[in-house]
């Protein structure tokens, strides 16, 4: 019974560290990555559809991304997806290829650009410390309604507080890189 909620714990975590890393990958460094363009929509025939299942995305170079459409009338409504996502980047085409220059970001972006990714990692740790909550919680209630011993449930606390360490470390290291990364140069 502790096993499963110690499994269940992990499992929740994991998940929030993953969404976490999901959202840095959105993040604009100055760098091109294909990442940028993952929640953009395009009205494909009525359809909202993900970018990357209208076209082929690439990085041919640091600056920019391409967009290389299967169906070429879809390409004016690619460009206005691109626009209407307030990434603040500027698609631009020659009838076939839609390329779109990342620009150099300037000081007081990058500095907005960190702020915003500490305020999504101390989402995630708020998020940590809930399951790490909800889990405890858990483990009292085992502990009346199943008969588990004190002793156990105290070792399933002390493991749940060993999870939540760990997952607040790695949530910890992935600011300090992506803060690398969005203050290089």
């Amino acid at each position: 019974m502790i096993k499963d909620i110690l499994k269940a714990t992990k499992d929740r975590m994991l998940k929030a560290v993953d969404h976490l890393t999901a959202e840095f990958i959105k993040v604009r460094t100055g760098k091109a990555s294909v990442g940028l363009l993952e929640g953009v929509k395009v009205d494909y025939y009525g359809t909202p559809t993900p970018i990357n299942q209208v076209g082929n995305l690439n990085t041919p170079d640091f600056h920019t991304i391409t967009v290389q459409p299967w169906d070429k009338t879809v390409i004016p409504i690619i460009e206005k997806a691109i626009l209407n996502a307030n990434l603040g980047l500027n698609p631009s085409s020659d009838g076939t290829l839609i390329r779109i220059p990342i620009p150099p970001l300037n000081e007081e972006r990058r500095k907005e650009l960190v702020k915003h990714i500490k305020k999504l990692a101390e989402e995630a740790k708020v998020s940590i410390r809930n399951i790490r909550r909800d889990e405890i919680e858990k483990m009292k209630k085992t502990e009346k309604e199943d008969h588990i011993s004190e002793d156990d449930r105290k070792h399933g606390e002390t493991e749940i507080q060993k999870l939540t360490d760990q997952y607040i470390k790695e949530v910890d290291t992935l600011v300090q890189k992506k803060e690398k990364e969005i203050m290089e140069v």
